[in-house]
């Protein structure tokens, strides 16, 4: 038989906070990028464009092949500057700015120095995984299949 135990403390009159314990938060949101850059003043933004330019060329042999749908997420000092999203997985495939529009498979969060040094082919994706460069959530062992697609872009 199930008992049930309460854990939760008894709370009596006059245990509330006691004035001025709190701060009143500000009504007016910080935003997250003090100053919002265009997407064109990024490193690896003219990358992201040639891939994309190369998947949408042969995006239908790469569906048959990959599969999935990859989120990169680029950062800058912990925080999330760039989202770009790789879909090898529907019609002819496509990349596009932004959060993936379908549940992604892999998720990579990537500093933008690192993500250059792997796009051209300077760091072993694998060996920066393993140092910590980078984080991948999600199935991790489809990274080999987008690191293909890297190395077919850069062959070009």
């Amino acid at each position: 038989m199930w008992k049930r135990i309460d854990h939760q403390p008894k709370i009596k009159a006059g245990d509330g906070p006691q004035v001025g314990q709190f701060k009143t938060l500000n009504s007016t949101p910080e935003s997250a990028v003090s100053h919002p850059l265009e997407l064109s003043e990024f490193q690896s933004f003219p990358v992201f464009k040639d891939i994309s330019r190369h998947i949408k060329e042969v995006g239908a042999q790469l569906v048959e092949k990959v599969h999935a749908i990859f989120q990169l997420d680029i950062t800058k000092d912990g925080r999330t500057i760039l989202q770009w999203t790789v879909d090898l997985k529907n019609r002819h495939g496509d990349m596009y700015p932004g959060p993936a529009r379908l549940p992604a498979d892999t998720i990579f969060t990537i500093p933008e120095p690192i993500f250059m040094e792997l796009v051209w082919g300077r760091m072993n994706p694998q060996r920066a995984f393993l140092a910590g460069k980078f984080k991948v959530s999600g199935k991790v062992l489809l990274g080999q299949k987008l690191e293909k697609v890297f190395k077919d872009w850069v062959k070009l």
